[in-house]
């Protein structure tokens, strides 16, 4: 028997999945071809979720610590617990952390933040992934919204600005490939390490931080050029400040910071002055730095300049809100009330410093922050200090280790859902395909029972309800039971972002930045810049035990100085202030000399987890997570 669902992994594609279970109980997951998105292929990661759901590792009993040990409890016990702790700690509700993640995309998952502000605890904000991008294009659009992602086949040429179309979007990819076949150009712009030349017609190679130094130089030539035209001009505002800020500097002052060339500089120009569209897709990586959102303002004004924002075959492709399509309002208390709020990329610190009432409980679920944030033993010293922690998780993470409570949750096929993308524009329901393995029950199920032990109980809208708020917006007309039986539907949003050039501000005019900030040399005990990037079969930390290869492999140019006097055939380390961990390293050509890349997500207790080695900083805009700002050495002995 075969289902139709949709996937829930945190990833911008969102597929249409039909999943099928033979007699013997063996699951086979594939793309729906009849999805007008999906059209029948998915990537590796959903293929092989069904090894996730069965694996034996998999923990579906609630359990309690009992000293240095694990005790198997009921749900009846486990539930009283929880509300034991919370009708405690509600006297003064803030001294309660609900650190909500993306592991499992979906609006009902949006239930947990409406229990836990209905009970004034504290929150988290920013993100570990794409906050500095995302207000980025805020500020600049007023608001934050794509060109239909499809619309790349009207492009003359696509810039890919540090997206790794090898292992990112599957669908991305796809579709830049048919592009290519239609006459499309792709040019991709990274430090290396990806796998972009087989996506790409031409390829540039730039030191890692400095992009907002390289569209700047672009932007040089531009306006030297005299070739912005009247009518973009008309549409801006801040346009005195940047223009005088971009032409402070000639074209090689802003392009020698980059380890690029001047002749690249007119290379790229030639890919934005040139007749027909040209497309930008910004990776979310670039912005992973201290001036992370300021690089996305820069690439967005490059866009905004050669006249590419607002027409067909343009614009400039950020991550979008997966939940933009949806009614949130369901999810914030009535009447609304102030939360306190701790930045998640600095979530340790926020912990540690919390008073006035510290943090004595913690309720996670979706994330796994100890592996996933940076600053890891910071982040583990924060959690231990506190004095009830839960963890809503299927697997014994780095996270789950630090746990007092582990409650079994299911997992995507064993939940119903509905879901959008932060890609595409379509809303799909994921139907339960299978039945939960044990006592795992879904997070829902898990508040609500807490909720209804409590004095006053907190309760939850129960799930149909849930849905049908969640559908009730001005881009959807459509009820739960509708999408139930079509699967899926489109959201009503024009195919062209700022069609025109009228953008979301009051004044409908885009918004150049006004300031900019140089990108510091390496330390000279430290010279590699630390990527910590994707890998292609696994998302986040989600990565059987049996899959993980320890040391962990960290790849470095021919060219790397850190090369130097290094005796690979000992124990190398890869080291940064806060510490060391032992690692193998390959060269790979392509990759600029001063970087190393480490693929991340592997597991601290295994010996992975290239987090406890980079400290916890804030991105200008988001906030966001600063990861690539680490800067590391390799040594031995």
């Amino acid at each position: 028997m075969e289902t139709i669902t949709s996937c829930t992994m945190d990833c911008p594609d969102t597929c249409s999945l039909v999943v099928g279970v033979d007699p013997a109980g063996k699951i086979r997951i594939r793309g729906n071809p009849d999805h007008p998105f999906t059209r029948g292929f998915i990537c590796n990661k959903g293929i092989r979720f069904h090894k996730r759901l069965s694996s034996p590792d998999r923990v579906t009993r609630p359990m309690r610590r009992t000293g240095s040990t694990w005790e198997t409890i009921s749900w009846e016990v486990a539930l009283d617990l929880c509300a034991k702790a919370i009708q405690k700690y509600r006297t003064e509700p803030s001294s309660i952390l609900h650190f909500h993640g993306e592991g499992a995309k979906g609006a009902l998952k949006q239930s947990g933040k409406l229990f836990f502000s209905m009970l004034g605890a504290t929150r988290t904000r920013g993100s570990l992934c794409d906050a500095a991008g995302y207000i980025a294009c805020v500020q600049d659009f007023g608001s934050r919204f794509n060109h239909d992602i499809e619309d790349i086949l009207h492009s003359a040429r696509i810039v890919n600005w540090g997206k790794d179309l090898s292992r990112g979007s599957v669908h991305t990819a796809a579709l830049t490939q048919q592009a290519r076949r239609r006459g499309a150009r792709v040019l991709s712009i990274s430090p290396g390490g990806d796998g972009n030349p087989d996506y790409s017609d031409a390829m540039i190679r730039i030191r890692p931080g400095t992009d907002r130094h390289l569209a700047a130089g672009v932007l040089r030539l531009l306006l030297g050029s005299g070739s912005v035209r009247p009518e973009v001009l008309q549409h801006l505002a801040g346009w005195d400040v940047f223009s005088n800020l971009i032409l402070s500097r000639s074209p090689d002052e802003w392009s020698s910071v980059c380890d690029v060339s001047t002749e690249d500089l007119h290379e790229i120009l030639g890919w934005y002055d040139a007749p027909g569209a040209t497309a930008t897709l910004v990776g979310a990586g670039l912005q992973r730095y201290s001036r992370g959102g300021e690089s996305v303002r820069f690439i967005n004004a490059l866009a905004m300049l050669a006249g590419h924002v607002g027409r067909p075959g343009g614009g400039v492709y950020f991550h979008l809100h997966s939940l933009r399509n949806f009614n949130l309002g369901w999810t914030k208390p009535s009447p609304p009330r102030p939360l306190r709020s701790l930045p998640m990329p600095t979530i340790g610190k926020g912990i540690l410093q919390a008073a006035d009432p510290p943090i004595r409980m913690i309720w996670v679920n979706g994330a796994n922050p100890v592996n996933q944030a940076p600053g890891t033993l910071e982040t583990a010293r924060a959690f231990e200090s506190v004095e009830l922690k839960v963890v809503v998780d299927a697997f014994m993470t780095d996270t789950a280790d630090r746990a007092d409570i582990f409650l079994p949750c299911t997992l995507m096929l064993e939940q119903e859902d509905v879901v959008g993308s932060y890609l595409h524009d379509y809303v799909l329901h994921a139907a339960q395909v299978l039945d939960p393995p044990g006592e795992a029950r879904s997070d829902h199920w898990i508040l609500s029972e807490v909720g209804k032990r409590l004095d006053p109980p907190v309760l939850l809208p129960d799930p149909d309800q849930c849905f049908q708020w969640s559908l009730q917006t001005p881009v959807l007309e459509i009820s739960i039971q509708e999408l139930r039986a079509r699967k899926w539907v489109k959201a009503r949003r024009p195919a062209v972002a700022y069609a025109g050039m009228r953008f979301d501000h009051p004044d409908s005019k885009y918004r150049l930045p006004s300031a900019f900030h140089d990108e510091p040399h390496p330390p000279t005990d430290y010279p590699l810049r630390l990527l910590t990037l994707i890998r292609r079969d696994h998302l986040h930390s989600q990565i059987p035990r049996d899959e993980q290869s320890m040391p962990p492999v960290v790849r470095v140019s021919p060219e790397c100085v850190g090369l130097r006097g290094l005796r690979l055939h000992k124990a190398v380390y890869l080291a940064s202030p806060l510490g060391r961990m032992e690692v193998r390293v390959e060269v790979q050509e392509g990759l600029h000399p001063g970087t190393v890349v480490y693929r991340r997500g592997d597991w601290w207790k295994l010996g992975g987890g290239a987090n406890r080695i980079i400290a916890a900083r804030l991105t200008d805009l988001g906030p966001g997570a600063a990861y690539y700002d680490q800067y590391v050495r390799l040594e031995n002995g």
